[in-house]
């Protein structure tokens, strides 16, 4: 019989999938901030695409709190990277994105890596984080959201991955709070408990900062980004602090999975290069935005590919028509 960890984690990588797909959509089609500005989550939710993505992320994340009762994080954390394989076959399907063979291989490179993280976890219940576990969530918030307020300024894929990686590492740590909060005994103690505020601040940091990483261009480069960042402290904390284990004589599968998605990541910074356009927020021109158009100094650049371009729509022919529009 297969446990109920297992359907969750199932269903967790396709709303994830569907999560990187729409918020990236959202975040090509709003104006390119390059400040660490909570504003961006507002203009983000004045799109319903982005309001649909982020649902699935909800889920995504209800799905994978609950696969923690009997998964170790370890292996949830590493699985939701199999969420950017369903973004991928998604966008080719329905918005016609085309795939380079380099993005093809390096893909199938982080699944690799992925899959062997995954093949060295071992289930095992969760341990409780002490005080100074809780300290540490504190510290790790303060410190993501200032390396964030810098890291805003980045630009293309760069920018993609270092803001994708911060934005890893808030989810990771949200991760951490996740598993032990999972095993509470009663509503009261689950509303009680100061890793229920920590986990939702930690989520809160790492929505701003994705939707910046994926403004930047890439969303190959930053969701890729954001789930190696976001896999391997959560291991290594889960395996320290929190029981999580790894099969005995499958630490070298842990090391080399850990080698190969790191790989794959900078050869995914390197080929997923941006696309789209958009006007910057200092910017008081008119812009064009509408359902698979991109600004017109874009559309001359050539074919654009899949995972490169989140607001690739365009470059495909994809029906949708420009109307002007100007921001306020």
């Amino acid at each position: 019989m297969v446990s109920s960890g297992w359907c969750f984690l199932a269903a967790m990588i396709v709303a994830y999938g569907f999560a990187n797909l729409l918020q990236s959509v959202a975040a090509a089609r709003t104006t390119v901030h390059h400040t660490f500005d909570p504003g961006l989550l507002l203009r983000l939710a004045s799109h319903r695409t982005y309001l649909i993505g982020l649902a699935c992320q909800i889920i995504g994340f209800v799905l994978a709190f609950l696969a923690r009762r009997d998964l170790p994080l370890f292996l949830v954390q590493a699985s939701v990277a199999a969420g950017l394989g369903v973004t991928a076959v998604l966008g080719v399907l329905v918005l016609k994105w085309r795939l380079p063979a380099a993005e093809v291989g390096l893909l199938v490179l982080l699944f690799g890596g992925i899959t062997a993280l995954v093949l060295s976890a071992e289930p095992a219940p969760s341990r409780q984080l002490g005080t100074a576990g809780l300290v540490g969530l504190v510290v790790a918030l303060g410190a993501i959201a200032a390396s964030g307020f810098f890291a805003a300024r980045l630009h293309g894929a760069p920018g993609s991955v270092v803001l994708g990686s911060l934005a890893g590492m808030a989810f990771s740590a949200a991760a951490v709070a996740a598993r032990p909060l999972a095993s509470a005994d009663s509503t009261e103690a689950f509303v009680r408990d100061p890793l229920l505020y920590l986990l939702i601040a930690h989520s809160l940091v790492g929505q701003l900062l994705l939707g910046l990483a994926m403004q930047r261009g890439s969303t190959t480069a930053a969701v890729a980004a954001m789930d190696a960042a976001g896999a391997v402290p959560a291991a290594i904390i889960g395996v320290l602090l929190l029981g999580d284990k790894i099969w005995p004589g499958r630490e070298w599968l842990a090391g080399l999975g850990f080698l190969v998605t790191l790989a794959a990541v900078v050869g995914l910074t390197r080929y997923a290069q941006p696309q789209h356009h958009h006007p910057a927020v200092r910017d008081r021109g008119p812009a064009m935005i509408g359902v698979g158009v991109v600004p017109a100094q874009a559309a001359s650049t050539g074919p654009r590919s899949a995972t490169t371009s989140t607001g690739g729509v365009g470059s495909t022919g994809v029906a949708g028509r420009r109307r002007p529009i100007t921001r306020s």
